[in-house]
């Protein structure tokens, strides 16, 4: 008996399992926005999205960008910008995904924290214990930040942060975005050298 209500029950979740999945697969690709109307463009018709990077560093006569280390502070921050157009126009909403060739781990311990526990009658802030933040240790941090958004202007920006320890050499910035009307990836990458 109870062998058999194992059967029912496997049988039951099988079906419901084959109905949900019916139900969210179709057999052909449509628009979520409805069909297209004739006249309307359709991705045959669009021109692809071109970017343009502004980097805002120096580049050698070999298309390398230069950034020099800020070797007095662990991280360099800079701004790496562009803009993306179809048509000469600016394109709103184009999600890019950036990645590098280079990252670095944290250490044993990140820094710390002085718990402020209340305020004095003068009303000055009195920490009576100190926090260790130690939970990072070994965590990889990445030098470039991963995705970003363009505006209504076609920029689209993130940012760099490579560290001191990297000085003289070269990380490669990957980055990627995907054509919502076409349905087309685009992927490029540039060249840093940290002077």
């Amino acid at each position: 008996m109870k062998k058999l209500k194992g059967i029912k029950r496997l049988v039951n979740c099988g079906l419901i399992t084959l109905v949900a999945f019916n139900l969210f697969v179709g057999c052909e690709q449509s628009n979520l926005f409805g069909p297209v109307e004739e006249g309307e463009y359709t991705s045959q018709e669009l021109s692809p999205i071109l970017f343009e990077l502004d980097s805002r560093l120096s580049v050698d006569a070999n298309g390398f960008h230069h950034i020099t280390i800020d070797t007095t502070k662990w991280q360099t921050i800079h701004r790496i910008s562009g803009h993306v157009y179809r048509d000469g126009n600016p394109v709103n909403v184009i999600k890019f995904a950036w990645t590098s060739s280079h990252h670095w781990y944290i250490g044993d311990d990140f820094g710390y924290v002085i718990a402020n526990n209340g305020l004095t009658d003068d009303m000055t802030y009195v920490g009576y214990d100190t926090t260790y933040i130690t939970w990072f240790g070994g965590e990889e941090v990445p030098i470039v930040n991963g995705a970003s958004y363009s505006n209504e202007d076609g920029e689209v920006n993130t940012m760099i942060a490579p560290i001191k320890t990297m000085v003289g050499d070269t990380a490669t910035i990957f980055y990627a975005y995907f054509d919502n009307w076409t349905y087309k990836e685009t992927y490029g990458g540039f060249h840093i050298i940290f002077d």
